[in-house]
């Protein structure tokens, strides 16, 4: 690089001549101090004396401003790593800027970060330590804070029409919620929670954190097991500009026949192993082996009778294949050998079969869940 008849203002040194600076030179009145000048009073790095982080003792989340954040991290070390990278800021002229941290734990409460950092400035690679205090105090997030506190805002009651629901209806609404609350956790809406799931002798009662959330949810419990819900809202308030607030109970009725009963309609053509009750009951003939759906204007609450369960179903032998329309088999209580009709999922090759009685006729059930 030529020298130029400039003199650097500070110590009277040549300067080189840098009318057009390459990218990372010092501009304006900094590019005419010689390099001894210009790094006397350089700082590859602007680093506070010490960062003070609130983190919310319950969910993990850092407060960042008014408001709070999930940063994911897997301790404190994460977090006090995140706050000195937004923390720190290194010199504007600095290219190919490389940076490392270590950090100690000194407490429970304490993390001191020790950085260093390298970068090239006026054509020199040059390096700086710096050691950071970062400061632990804990607290409590906005929505732990509603949430220890029992808010909530939306109701969704499971229950079923007619009957109890059963063990795994409980199980598969209750996981249904949880899934949806957790997806919409994972996308960043912290708003979202489930305040607490209340098992009573009807159904589970699940408490959320906004009337959307609870509708979205009863959306996809009926998208699952049927039936159809309806929400009933009750004024408990007003805010601060004198809008009226609501809770709403969006109360979910269940189809009266659920999934694995055995019902018989009374249409002259046997049992029916249920299978599904969406809008309409949908099953299988238990003495042909044929689907069966209930008539549309009967929807899902045919004019049925329950006969028991799959699960009330027993294992028995089959004696003898009569023709395509009969099996001998023995009959499930009295173990006498009994002709009974050949259904459509029959197997002849097997040994086996199971087999239900209702008023004194045997009848055979699919083996399928």
């Amino acid at each position: 690089m030529s020298e130029s008849r400039d003199f650097c203002p500070r110590c009277g040194g040549a300067v080189p001549d840098r009318s057009e600076p390459l990218p990372g030179e010092p501009r304006g009145r900094e590019a005419l101090l010689c390099d001894d000048c210009y790094f006397a009073d350089f700082d590859l790095v602007d680093a506070p004396d010490r960062i003070e982080v609130l983190v919310c003792s319950g969910c993990g989340a850092v407060r960042r401003g008014e408001s709070w954040r999930d940063v994911g991290a897997r301790d404190y070390t994460d977090v006090a790593v995140d706050e000195v990278a937004e923390a720190l800021g290194v010199h504007v002229d600095a290219t190919d800027v490389e940076w490392g941290v270590d950090p100690e734990q000194v407490d429970a409460n304490t993390v001191r970060m020790h950085c260093r950092f390298s970068g090239i400035v006026r054509g020199t690679r040059r390096t700086a330590d710096v050691t950071v205090p970062v400061m632990i105090s804990r607290g409590s997030c906005d929505r732990c804070g509603r949430i220890a506190g029992g808010y909530y805002a939306g109701i969704v009651q499971v229950r079923a029409n007619g009957r109890d629901l059963t063990v795994e209806e409980r199980a598969e609404a209750i996981g249904v919620a949880e899934s949806y609350v957790a997806k919409q956790e994972a996308k960043g809406d912290r708003e979202a929670f489930i305040t607490e799931i209340d098992e009573t002798d009807d159904g589970p009662d699940i408490k959320l954190s906004s009337n959307g959330l609870a509708e979205n949810v009863a959306n996809r419990i009926t998208d699952a097991l049927g039936g159809r819900f309806e929400s009933y809202p009750t004024l408990v308030t007003e805010d601060g500009d004198g809008n009226e607030v609501y809770r709403v109970t969006f109360a979910i009725r269940l189809p009266r026949f659920a999934p694995g009963e055995i019902i018989d309609p009374e249409d002259g053509e046997g049992p029916v192993l249920v299978t599904g009750s969406n809008d309409r009951v949908q099953g299988i003939r238990l003495d042909t082996g044929e689907p069966y759906t209930s008539a549309y204007e009967e929807g899902d609450a045919p004019e049925a009778t329950r006969i028991g369960d799959r699960d009330d179903a027993v294992e028995t032998t089959v004696v003898t294949v009569e023709d395509e329309h009969a099996v001998q088999i023995l009959d499930p209580e009295t173990y006498a050998a009994t002709t009974v009709p050949r259904p459509e999922f029959f197997d002849p090759d097997v040994g086996t079969v199971l087999a239900i009685k209702h008023d004194g006729r045997v009848h055979l059930v699919p083996d399928i869940e």
